[in-house]
């Protein structure tokens, strides 16, 4: 099956490209800054370069859209594409924090078919296919069924806002550098669900955005809209993500927070 194999082939080049990362990791390593005021490190390039030649290799057909390459327009001319942020979580990993990930999906027809969050620094791995579910480490995870929302997490400015808007029986979780990672705790269980303000790229959300999938959750816009990964555009608009039961509550809680700020 192919979703199968294209998963095998992103979870293994993810892991070897973490280990590059990984290579750097609470290290000196130089890094600069690129549009606007986001970080950039040779660790973001090294690991880039690895992943690209791994999979590129592997599936010369398939376009590529990724943080740290020129988009080259493949992704739309392919009807499948790689998707991959070698390092989400740059600031937090420049500051020595464990918590970011190399997150790479497979697109087909607009749409994640694979998908791998590999956090190196905590050795946890999130991975996905089209109809195979979800796991965690190699262990099959699921969404609750239940419909109460007892944990959330997402940017800094969203906490912020959540302080005000959550209410006493529930608990925010601590600032998590990479969106990518927030998204998997969500669809292992571990955070109810989970708010991002608009302007993450596609690179940043597709992989997750499968895991939720296959593990009973969701990803979409606060009107309920799902993501699409087919656009010219690569920027998304604020997002929710939640299990299935907690789908109608944490839509509910997006209309009073203000994500569009």
């Amino acid at each position: 099956m192919l979703h199968s194999a294209d998963h095998d082939l992103i979870v293994a080049a993810a892991r070897d490209a973490g280990a590059v990362a990984l290579s750097h990791f609470a290290t000196p390593v130089r890094s600069w800054k690129k549009g606007g005021d986001s970080p950039v490190s040779d660790a973001d390039i090294e690991t880039d370069r690895r992943l690209q030649g791994l999979l590129r290799a592997a599936r010369p057909d398939y376009g590529w859209l990724s943080e740290e390459t020129e988009d080259d327009g493949s992704r739309l001319r392919s009807r499948r594409s790689f998707l991959a942020d070698p390092l989400d979580g740059t600031r937090g990993f420049l500051a020595a924090d464990p918590r970011w990930a190399v997150s790479v999906a497979v697109i087909e027809d607009g749409r994640p078919v694979a998908g791998v969050v590999h956090c190196p620094a905590l050795a946890r791995t999130w991975s996905a296919f089209l109809g195979g579910g979800a796991s965690l480490d190699g262990m099959p995870i699921r969404v609750e069924a239940d419909a109460r929302v007892r944990s959330l997490t997402g940017s800094k400015r969203i906490l912020e806002e959540l302080a005000g808007h959550g209410g006493e029986n529930v608990v925010l979780h601590p600032f998590i550098p990479s969106l990518a990672l927030r998204l998997a705790m969500v669809a292992s269980g571990e955070i109810d669900g989970a708010f991002a303000r608009p302007g993450a790229h596609d690179w940043d959300i597709a992989a997750a955005d499968l895991l939720l999938a296959e593990a009973g959750g969701s990803l979409s816009t606060p009107a309920g809209e799902p993501c699409r990964y087919d656009r010219a555009g690569i920027r998304a608009p604020a997002l929710v993500a939640a299990s299935a039961g907690r789908r109608a509550a944490m839509l509910a809680l997006a209309k009073g927070l203000r994500l569009n700020l």
